[in-house]
């Protein structure tokens, strides 16, 4: 079974949509793969306590028919290195991040979600811009994009 953990800033608005996205495409292909989603930052997590998926964007991802019911925002360790195959971010700043707190990438496990599509580059923060929408449908088009990886790797 594969393993895969989405990873953005604060773990409440991008990493969780893809993980609720990803998920359910994976089912519905029948890949024998699973997830989760990280922070690379503690600003959503008080006392080991994460704060819920961002009320913005679990409207959006409710309004596809997707729960994120119970999700809270957890942080990224080193030692999740050895307990995932790929570690996916959502901009440059994620993945810096990753491979500084990971202890670097010698085994290629990190990359960004949009890696996956035909129009490369980074997903906007939410947070900052609003478009929360636009965000959804950015991360359910790499989702696609890496599920077909996955599906025509032989992966999952």
């Amino acid at each position: 079974m594969l393993k895969v953990c989405f990873v953005c800033h604060g773990n409440i608005c991008r990493s969780p949509a893809a993980e609720f996205v990803f998920r359910d495409l994976a089912d519905e292909l029948g890949l024998d793969a699973e997830c989760c989603s990280r922070a690379t930052h503690t600003d959503e997590i008080w006392n080991g306590r994460g704060s819920p998926v961002y009320a913005p964007m679990r409207r959006v991802i409710e309004e596809h028919g997707l729960s994120c019911s119970g999700k809270t925002a957890c942080l990224l360790s080193s030692s999740d290195y050895f307990l995932y195959d790929m570690f996916i971010g959502m901009d440059e700043e994620n993945r810096r991040a990753m491979t500084r707190i990971l202890g670097g990438d010698p085994l290629g496990k990190v990359s960004l979600i949009l890696d996956y599509t035909d129009s490369p580059g980074e997903v906007e923060d939410p947070w900052y811009t609003g478009n929360y929408s636009k965000v959804y449908s950015q991360i359910e088009s790499g989702c696609r994009g890496l599920c077909s990886y996955l599906s025509s790797e032989g992966l999952a």
